[in-house]
């Protein structure tokens, strides 16, 4: 077959055309303009068939035998994600994986023959044993799902909800290209979790909010994907809640639930699970084995049993005790676990001593959850009394536990550790627990064996003294978690202590209820801030610390090296997650500060002292921000490591840079420059929440670019966003990308660049549901509309996104955004809506000294004026202009001083002055030795020939 003609060299998905041959991208028919690295990219994107490819890999394809950047790679991505427009969500990214293609590929000419499918993303596991039965019940709920957006299977606990949502969810993978997503409810206890849970799952990292169904709908987008939303039942109104937001904002989305109850929310079709069919008295023996429930008690009794033969003498007794058990998946389990112990004929003896309730010939009035505590009374009573003490105690735990868990909390009092082993083995091997099997092994109960262990525990009167011991086991574990994060690889640390969580919650519920004892939970709460945090679960964290902090006093007595730590945590996450400048931030961040002084405990002093810092300087009070700078100096200067005096430095060389003294800024931060940060990384980024030497590059870009060093500065910004991509700490990357790669970009006339680094930043704003970052990024989107002569829409963006932010938080641009959108205004023909914005903008400035852009303000405010047409516009604009050049002169800010010049001998020529504005811009010109292809540098050199 000739090349040209191979329908393998042809593929079409949506409304896309792909030639390999002629090497043609068509889209609707008509050809589209690619660049041969960006069609070879989406060839291999096609190639891999739905695979998630890394990008080591597609670097390795696309650039075969050479060593590339992976900013290359990003590019190119981009490119094809602007060529497909709306459909740009077939090429997906999957979060510290790669990249996969999700469109459904064609060949054309084939009677609608289509390529292999793609592989869909999922968190559902893997099933551990099989499903028996239940197809009819598969195929009608996949049925349902494919017609109505919001289905919800009900049942009593024990019927099989789950096992057949999930076994559903697997088969409609390929119709959700989006993927299909599982969020487990059970281990949840309070409705405010629910959207954390659901954005988990979706692989959304929350940080520094409120985690709202609202914004979780809002990261969808127009994805079509299924949410699995398992055991609703005891928060059925915020899961209804989510369920109804995501359906009404998201298009695409669907909902599978499983609760005790319908969730009565908007749209919902219910579906009732039935028992597994049940052969009727008087089968016969053949007939007697095809039906499901017979079929799962055969099934799990060779499991349990290998020597178990289903003949026709136990037929009838098999019968019997399915329809005891009401076709109930979870009671025919449980028996059929205790075949090996009892034999057939004694387990339905036993049925017919424990449930009496199901011998009266009234089972309908009777209530579900009664027929599982039937169920389950039998299987406890069917224990010995080590494997029943063991299951009450274990019952403490919510969620996964370790076998080291299981031992120092359930051990002793009767239980040796050998005890605690033997009998959890004993469980697992009934059913009873759950094992995920892996390194390490983690174990669970099932959600309605785990109540009613709790009950039993009750009954004992041993719930709390177990409830403490489960406590202080956590206590003791998050107190690891800070020294381990500075010492483990993150996905190491995660695994080991981000599966701690729902047991924390669990302990600090207890530890603050009435039978509990605050002072374990203030301790607990001091030790799990560090987990809270790392997690990115800020305003849950601000809430517990809350909690405990209402609780010192006098039933929780004074222990100052605790309470400078539960202080500092509550300072730290209002500052990050409420009104900035509250009382009480203030005050628990300077107690917290006391208290380390008194306790001559240098890092928390640092820490404190850095906390009070930031919320000086993102309120712009500079003057207090910069007398604790010069304390941090100080306090680090006294530190073994070199690099502490250093950091500190750096400090007190932001605040010179933000007061507009460029050359002692330069001065503070450069020594830091050389600093190796290997080992000590993410110490510094414990203490001072960003990686130290993004924070230093990207100030130091800054400085440069300030002081004329272009093309050094663009070079700093570019290399220090390729480092923060490689360490996975995103809250970095996206410091260096809002600070200093974006603004410079922007600075020096690279659009391209600047919308590059735009888009990145809203992709991950997106991808982590980071609202203030999607607000940053919408305002620099904002200003490049405005630079690309789209003034009416830029300005309306980059206004919204000023609207959304307080009026005191990121300092470095809050001012130069409005001067952006006063340039925008006028330029739509709004120039006193423009000069008022300005005037504001400069009023500002000078009032809180932030002197680094008060040239920039003063010379923007003469472009302006002239615009104005006001008979003393052209004085008032050359005074404008004159200021803005002393003030850069001033602070040696050679960028600002340039365009000063240039703003001023621009207006010198009109006036017929041209010598004198020779004079002026020559000099300022002569003085650069780099930047050459700047805009600003670009319209001086086309000034001055025209000057000459």
């Amino acid at each position: 077959m000739d090349r040209a003609t191979d329908p393998s060299l042809v593929l079409e998905f949506g409304r896309f055309k792909v030639d390999r041959h002629r090497r043609e991208f068509l889209a609707d028919g008509r050809p589209v303009e690619l660049g041969g690295r960006a069609f070879d990219t989406l060839l291999v994107l096609i190639d891999g068939r739905g695979t998630v490819l890394s990008k080591d890999e597609l670097l390795r394809q696309i650039w075969p035998d050479r060593v590339v950047e992976e900013n290359n790679l990003e590019i190119q991505i981009s490119t094809l994600r602007k060529v497909l427009g709306a459909d740009r969500s077939l090429i997906r990214t999957v979060a510290r994986r790669g990249y996969q293609f999700t469109g459904e590929l064609r060949v054309p000419g084939t009677a609608g023959a289509a390529a292999p499918p793609a592989t869909q993303i999922t968190n559902l596991p893997a099933p551990v044993s099989e499903l028996i039965g239940r197809e009819d019940e598969i195929r009608e709920v996949m049925n349902l799902v494919t017609k109505h957006r919001l289905v919800t299977l009900i049942g009593p606990g024990g019927i099989g909800k789950t096992r057949l949502g999930l076994e559903a969810a697997r088969e409609l993978l390929p119709s959700f290209p989006d993927g299909v997503f599982l969020a487990e409810l059970a281990p949840l206890s309070k409705p405010e979790l629910v959207p954390v849970a659901v954005a988990i799952a979706f692989n959304l990292t929350m940080v520094a909010d409120d985690v709202s169904p609202v914004r979780i709908a809002g990261a969808m987008g127009m994805k079509k994907l299924l949410l699995v939303l398992d055991n609703c039942e005891h928060l059925v109104e915020a899961a209804a809640r989510i369920a109804e937001v995501l359906l009404r904002a998201s298009a695409g989305v669907s909902v599978l639930a499983t609760s005790r109850e319908p969730l009565r929310a908007d749209g919902e079709y219910v579906y009732r699970v039935p028992p597994l069919a049940m052969p009727p008295e008087g089968a016969d023996a053949d007939d007697v084995f095809r039906h499901d429930a017979v079929r799962l008690f055969v099934t799990r009794a060779r499991a349990a049993e290998p020597r178990f033969l289903p003949d026709a003498q136990i037929a009838s007794a098999v019968a019997a005790i399915c329809r005891r058990l009401d076709g109930m998946p979870l009671a025919i389990e449980l028996a059929a676990a205790r075949v090996a112990s009892f034999g057939v004929a004694g387990i339905a003896s036993r049925l017919d001593d424990r449930f009496t309730l199901l011998t009266s010939g009234k089972r309908t009035a009777l209530a579900r959850h009664q027929t599982l505590r039937a169920t389950l009374d039998w299987s406890y009573d069917l224990l010995s009394e080590r494997e029943r003490m063991v299951l009450r105690r274990l019952a403490v735990f919510a969620g996964s536990f370790r076998l080291e868990a299981a031992t120092e909390v359930a051990a002793g009092l009767g239980l040796s550790a050998a005890d605690i082993v033997g009998g959890l083995a004993d469980l697992v091997a009934r059913s009873l627990v759950c094992a995920d099997v892996g390194d390490p092994t983690h174990y669970r109960l099932l959600e309605t064996m785990r109540a009613y262990a709790l009950e039993k525990l009750t009954e004992t009167g041993e719930f709390d003294r177990f409830a403490r011991r489960h406590a202080e086991y956590h206590t003791r574990i998050c107190e690891r978690t800070e020294l381990e994060w500075g010492t483990s690889p993150p996905a190491d640390w995660l695994a080991v202590y981000g599966r701690q969580i729902d047991n924390v919650r669990l302990a600090l519920d207890w530890a603050f209820s009435p039978s509990g004892d605050a002072a374990v939970g203030v301790a607990l709460t001091v030790a799990t801030v560090p987990l809270w945090m790392h997690l990115a679960l800020m305003t849950e964290c601000r809430v517990r610390v809350e909690q405990a902090s209402a609780h010192l006093g006098r039933e929780v007595p004074p222990d100052p090296r605790r309470d400078m730590q539960l202080f500092l945590a509550l300072g730290i996450t209002i500052l990050y997650t409420r009104n900035v400048g509250s009382a009480t931030m203030v005050a628990a961040l300077t107690k917290a500060l006391e208290l380390a002084e008194s306790l001559d405990d240098t890092e928390y002093r640092l820490r404190a002292m850095f906390a009070l810092y930031v919320y000086r300087l993102v309120t712009g009070d500079y003057r207090a921000a910069l007398a604790l700078a010069e304390s941090i100096r100080a306090v680090s200067a006294t530190m073994a490591d070199p690099t502490e005096a250093l950091i500190g430095d750096r400090f007190v060389g932001t605040l010179l840079h933000v007061r507009g003294d460029q050359p002692g800024a330069r001065r503070h931060v450069e020594p830091l420059l050389t600093a190796d940060f290997t080992a000590t990384r993410r110490r510094y980024i414990i203490r001072y929440q960003w990686d130290q030497r993004v924070v230093t590059h990207l100030y130091y870009a800054r400085i440069l670019w300030l002081q004329g060093f272009v093309d050094q500065a663009m070079r700093i910004a570019e290399e220090i966003v390729g480092y923060a991509r490689t360490t996975g700490h995103v809250t970095s990357l996206l410091y260096a990308l809002s600070q200093a790669a974006c603004p410079i970009s922007l600075y020096t006339g690279d659009l391209a660049t600047a919308d590059h680094y735009v888009r990145l930043i809203l992709d991950l704003a997106v991808k982590h549901a980071l609202e203030g970052s999607s607000v940053w990024g919408h305002a620099f989107e904002g200003v490049l509309l405005i630079k690309r002569g789209k003034s009416a829409d830029g300005s309306e963006l980059l206004r919204a996104a000023l609207d959304g932010l307080p009026e005191a938080v990121f300092h470095l641009h809050t001012n130069l955004f409005r001067a952006e959108l006063a340039e925008g205004l006028a330029a739509s023909g709004q120039i006193a809506g423009g000069l008022s914005m300005m005037d504001g903008a400069l009023a500002r400035a000078e009032r809180i000294e932030e002197g680094w852009c008060l040239a920039e303000l003063l010379r923007k405010r003469g472009e302006l004026l002239l615009l104005g047409g006001v008979q003393t516009a052209v004085a008032d604009a050359e005074m404008c202009f004159a200021r803005a050049l002393e003030t850069a002169r001033r602070q040696d800010a050679l960028s600002w001083e340039l365009r000063s010049a240039t703003s001023l001998a621009r207006l010198y020529h009109r006036q017929g002055r041209t010598a004198q504005a020779r004079k002026l811009l020559a000099p300022v010109y002569r003085r650069f030795t780099e930047g050459f292809e700047t805009a600003d540098l670009a319209t001086a050199k086309a000034l001055l020939d025209t000057l000459r």
